[in-house]
């Protein structure tokens, strides 16, 4: 015998293709208890129980003395693959936009003292500096910063940027990306950062320090791109226990 779910949950999942279906969009005003009871029979307690799931799951979100809106979806950030901030945005229903707020070229000794390094870049070899806004639904939620090797794609171009610039690297200059060592952490976003945002100063960031590279191991670029909180969500699928290592309750000698 089939055994179904609960009220709440069948209640939950039917909202939850209101919104899938674009019965409503991001930032419409939801339904309200009222009106969930009226429209599936149910009591004011199990709308209220449905109508919390779905904003603890981030589908919805509740403004005091205004009501419950549909707000943006999270965008995933996969860490095991370097994949177009274009292409993840469209996959989540999105509409990926790119604003170019600077791009010039300058020698590895004008950069910051970590970057030329860390690019294994002689003084006077050429970089690219780049620095982009990225949006999702006209919601700007990438400001990403860019030391690039000009040797190895010395044809880019400010249209090239406007766009994906993995595919630039790729498609233009045959380059094989091989991969990025990257390290993330939380921080608090300035006024500038914030403003280009559009958050307020303090607001919780992901920083992603990353240094990507092609064939031989040799650097290509490294980026240092700050990402909206509430907008991203990083995920990892991570192995099993080794048999070698300890579990928790045994200790090393």
């Amino acid at each position: 015998m089939l055994i179904k779910d609960p009220i709440y949950q069948q209640l939950r999942q039917a909202l939850g293709e209101l919104i899938l279906k674009r019965d409503f969009k991001v930032g419409d005003k939801f339904l309200t208890e009222r009106e969930i009871s009226e429209r599936f029979g149910v009591s004011r307690t199990t709308a209220n129980k449905a109508l919390s799931s779905l904003v603890a799951d981030g589908t919805l979100e509740f403004r005091k003395g205004v009501g419950t809106f549909v707000r943006p979806g999270v965008l995933d950030y996969d860490l095991r693959s370097l994949v177009s901030f274009s292409d993840k945005a469209r996959s989540a229903g999105r509409v990926p936009k790119t604003e170019l707020l600077a791009f010039r070229r300058l020698r590895a000794s004008e950069a910051p003292d970590p970057v030329a390094a860390q690019l294994g870049a002689g003084p006077k070899e050429r970089l690219f500096f780049v620095e982009r806004l990225r949006f999702a639904d006209d919601v700007p939620v990438i400001l990403e910063r860019r030391y690039i090797l000009a040797d190895l794609c010395p044809r880019l171009t400010k249209r090239d940027l406007e766009g994906s610039l993995y595919a630039a690297w790729t498609e233009k200059h045959k380059l094989a990306i091989t991969g990025a060592s990257q390290t993330i952490r939380a921080v608090k976003l300035s006024g500038s950062d914030a403003a280009a945002l559009q958050t307020k100063p303090g607001d919780a960031a992901l920083a992603v320090l990353a240094l990507g590279y092609v064939a031989d191991g040799k650097p290509l670029w490294r980026e240092e791109t700050l990402y909206r909180a509430e907008a991203y969500e990083f995920r990892c699928e991570l192995g099993g226990l080794h048999p070698s290592q300890p579990t928790m309750g045994h200790l090393l000698p």
